[in-house]
């Protein structure tokens, strides 16, 4: 029985020292994935990541900087060396950490403190610059480079003060040029342009806010507000697919941002509408786009821009509708709002081209080019409309027949019937009253033989006269549709058949 028991425990202690050996092994292994990387291969990592630093390959420099990192945390230079691959790539906050590991690691390493004096700099914080700065120069007393950079950061607390000094009785104008000093030293220094976006608001210019949020967003880890502010102020300019894409960004550093989602849901409605208004216009569906921009004044009827765009697009669609009194009126209440907005009276002036008021139409294609002396769609229209304002005051075919500029073949045709049985020669008995209506008869001919050719009519549209014996070759002219006076000469009591 005790043989049996001794038989039983050693067999027992063999299989507990084979599973801690082999327990032994394995974490051995382990190790050796972490803290086993030899010299020889920290030196190799190190060595490629100089060639490929060296070689503008920094992503690749940086994997083996990692590696060497991992395989020697003791190793200062390692951490140095990364931090360079860091700044090259533009990342200044994750060079800091490593400058300061390998700064406590070798106390006395004035390259890193300098390097990171540099940064800290630039970031705005002076104390602590200076706290390296002075590191630096008290190892050696002679260094130029600490010397210029002590005194930068020095100069760079007395403009910070400056900045929020004025900042604080409201002279924004002194802060903005007091900032201009600072952000020169400090680029990376969000807190400063964020107080000259500030500012920048204050004076009415959000245009030069933007560009400095722009940066901010980047130079802070988590910077909502910014992309919050950036938004809501590219939404204020009309730029409603910028400002949902700035609300996004602020979302995706946190979904449950109450004030970004709501600034959100709003931005998404009426971008959705703008852009639906326009699609509508592009497929030429202008009463829908009319109701889609009524929907748009109602969506946002605080925001100036978005009234005025709806204003503007709904003076648009009117005239593509022919509907000539109705766009003059919207036309003239959107150029109220914008004066200077070269599409309104581009669309006032063909309204009133439609009204066949070609004195008003030149006026406002003048007044247009006034805003835009290089818009060629301008100076094509003005020409167009002087030459209708001319064309009209010798004979205007529209006015002949009675019919408006949008008139169809149909209703030339018809008016054409009417005014050829009231004006044909045989319903007159008079000599002088038959001259009269010879002439107007043959005005009311020629007016239906321009307005109904296509091409014909397209050159009197753009302020040609087809029949003007000026605009024929050759000279000679024309006394009618007919190529001479078909009542010239003997008793006319021919038939005409009005077709």
């Amino acid at each position: 029985m005790n043989v049996m028991m001794d038989s039983g425990r050693r067999r027992g202690l063999s299989s507990v020292l084979s599973s801690l050996s082999l327990l032994c092994v394995l974490l051995d292994l382990q190790l050796d994935g972490v803290l086993g990387a030899t010299p020889v291969e920290i030196e190799h990592h190190l060595e490629m990541g100089r060639k490929l630093l060296a070689a503008g390959q920094l992503a690749e420099a940086l994997s083996h900087y990692h590696s060497a990192v991992e395989g020697d945390s003791k190793n200062y230079l390692t951490y140095y060396k990364r931090a360079a691959v860091f700044l090259a790539m533009g990342k200044s906050k994750s060079a800091l950490p490593d400058l300061s590991q390998a700064i406590q690691l070798k106390p006395d390493f004035l390259a890193a403190r300098l390097q990171r004096g540099n940064i800290l700099l630039k970031q705005g914080s002076t104390q602590e610059a200076r706290e390296d700065f002075q590191a630096v120069l008290k190892r050696s007393p002679d260094h130029e480079e600490a010397h210029d950079q002590l005194s930068k950061a020095e100069e760079l607390e007395l403009l910070q003060e400056e900045a929020h000094e004025a900042h604080h009785r409201a002279d924004y104008i002194t802060t903005v040029q007091v900032l201009e000093k600072v952000i020169e030293l400090s680029p990376w220094d969000p807190e400063s342009r964020e107080l000259r976006a500030e500012c920048y608001i204050r004076l009415g210019d959000p245009r030069k806010a933007i560009m400095d949020l722009t940066p901010a967003t980047r130079l802070r880890a988590d910077n909502r507000a910014a992309f919050l502010k950036l938004s809501q102020l590219h939404y204020s300019l009309g730029d409603h697919h910028d400002s949902l894409n700035q609300v996004r960004e602020c979302l995706k550093l946190d979904q449950d941002d109450k004030e970004c989602f709501a600034h959100y849901k709003q931005v998404k409605k009426l971008s959705k509408q703008l852009d639906s208004a326009e699609e509508l216009i592009s497929e030429q569906r202008y009463q829908e786009a009319i109701e889609k921009y009524e929907t748009v004044m109602r969506t946002e009827p605080n925001v100036a821009f978005y009234t005025n765009k709806a204003k503007e697009r709904t003076c648009f669609c009117l005239v593509k509708m022919k509907s000539a009194e109705e766009a003059v009126d919207i036309c003239s209440e959107a150029h109220q709002r914008e004066p200077q907005n070269i599409h309104i009276l581009r669309d006032r002036a063909e309204a009133y081209i439609l009204l066949q008021e070609y004195d008003k139409a030149v006026e406002d294609y003048q007044e247009a080019r006034e805003f835009d002396e290089d818009s060629q769609e301008i100076r094509e229209g003005l020409d167009r409309a002087q030459k209708l304002l001319k064309q009209s005051r010798k004979r205007d075919y529209y006015k002949i027949l009675g019919v408006s500029r949008s008139a169809n073949k149909q209703e030339v045709i018809k008016a054409y019937r009417k005014l050829a049985q009231q004006w044909h020669p045989d319903n007159f008995q008079s000599e002088a009253d038959k001259k009269e209506a010879e002439k107007k008869f043959i005005d009311i001919a020629s007016a239906k033989e321009v307005l109904t050719d296509t091409e014909m009519r397209q050159k009197f549209d753009s302020g040609e006269d087809p029949l003007d014996p000026e605009n024929q070759q050759g000279g000679g002219g024309r006394e009618g549709p007919f190529g001479f006076n078909p009542f010239e000469g003997g008793n006319f009591h021919f038939k005409f058949h009005y077709n």
